[in-house]
């Protein structure tokens, strides 16, 4: 697994909720207008412009063994369509710690899905580690990220596929969906090479990489 402390560096304060029984239930609609919004926010930050299609999220459930990852971190989540997916089909025990920089998404993902489940962390890729501590977990099964290398300061991006590695337990997935293939050529220094497969039924088409620790 590794040193973790040599991984965290200075952090900003975690700032993590857990879902609350009494808020409103989820939206069945995937916010495309809200996530419009996000990405005129802030371009650099979200990785499209379009939430994504159920032919992606399909293709993300069956590369990261969903059903058997009983504790999940999901890296750039935007307006949640992926993450209902995964809670509908992880397991009933599990938990999903979501980690979202863009304060829109991220109140949307507290007000609207309502799981006890998922546990939201306003903040960057690169705190990781802070996140999990705050959650009391201490490794995840898999990792899912939307969040776009291509255009992270590339030692963030290091720093984050660093943790990724860190903190997946062995046999653990780490799955991105990406525009570009940034991903893959910062990854493979540092988790080896990726199964890739391409999804055209997705706006943009993308491409989803995976590697198994």
């Amino acid at each position: 697994m590794g040193d973790l402390d040599t991984l965290r560096g200075p952090t900003a304060p975690a700032e993590t909720i857990t879902r609350r029984p009494d808020q409103k239930k989820e939206s069945s609609v995937s916010r495309p207008i809200e996530f419009v919004k996000g990405f005129l926010r802030d371009p650099r930050g979200v990785g499209s412009v379009w939430p994504s299609s159920r032919f992606l999220v399909q293709r993300i459930i069956e590369a990261g063994e969903v059903a058997s990852s009983r504790t999940v971190i999901e890296l750039g989540p935007g307006t949640g369509p992926i993450t209902r997916e995964l809670l509908a089909h992880m397991p009933a025990g599990g938990r999903l710690l979501a980690l979202e920089i863009d304060p829109g998404f991220v109140e949307i993902l507290r007000r609207e899905i309502d799981d006890p489940r998922l546990i939201v962390h306003q903040g960057p890729s690169t705190e990781i580690l802070a996140a999990m501590e705050t959650a009391g977990l201490t490794d995840a099964d898999l990792v899912v990220s939307g969040i776009p290398f291509s255009t992270m300061d590339e030692e963030d991006a290091r720093r984050t596929l660093d943790a990724v590695r860190a903190i997946l337990a062995p046999g653990g997935g780490f799955v991105a969906y990406q525009f570009r293939d940034s991903v893959a050529d910062l990854a493979r220094p540092i988790l080896g090479e990726p199964d890739a497969e391409s999804e055209l039924l997705n706006l943009p088409p993308m491409r989803v990489y995976t590697w198994r620790k």
